[in-house]
């Protein structure tokens, strides 16, 4: 049984990988699952300041991934209607037009979101890049996460 649930363990690590850039998969919540798949077996054993810590550390990341873009977006001068704009282009970027809606989506309700605030086009390729580099963050985030976990995976099993 130890080995089965090792096997699916490594797949969700491979699934959680996947999805730090598909956002179809929860890419941290997959590589968590993996550990949990791990400490269910007889050969490690996590504590539970770990495991805690580690949830933590996925439902902030999670929260956060959803809320980078909007930041990048205000950081870079965007204004009130380009932070709803890449709010609502990542809400349409997940549902209409996945998987690339995700990356398309924030830059493009950011600089429509500017355009109709009024700003010029300049103005608004800034904000709209402003959420596009918020996005990259995000991923970047999950990939370190993800690759703390694998680590934590495969350090624990040798």
């Amino acid at each position: 049984m130890d080995i089965i649930l090792i096997i699916l363990g490594c797949i969700c690590l491979l699934l959680g990988l996947i999805g730090c850039v598909l956002p179809i998969l929860p890419g941290p919540p997959l590589a968590y699952g993996a550990l949990l798949l791990l400490h269910i077996t007889d050969k490690v054993q996590f504590t539970l300041k770990q495991l805690i810590i580690w949830l933590i550390i996925v439902i902030i990341v999670q929260v956060v991934d959803y809320f980078i873009p909007m930041l990048g977006t205000k950081k870079l001068g965007g204004t009130k209607w380009g932070v709803w704009g890449c709010l609502i282009g990542t809400i349409a970027g997940i549902f209409v037009f996945p998987p690339w809606g995700i990356i398309v989506g924030p830059f493009a309700g950011a600089f429509v979101g500017e355009l109709l605030g009024g700003k010029e086009t300049k103005e608004a390729l800034k904000a709209g890049a402003g959420a596009f580099f918020g996005f990259l963050f995000g991923t970047i985030l999950k990939f370190i996460v993800c690759g703390w976990f694998i680590y934590c995976f495969v350090s624990a099993l040798i």
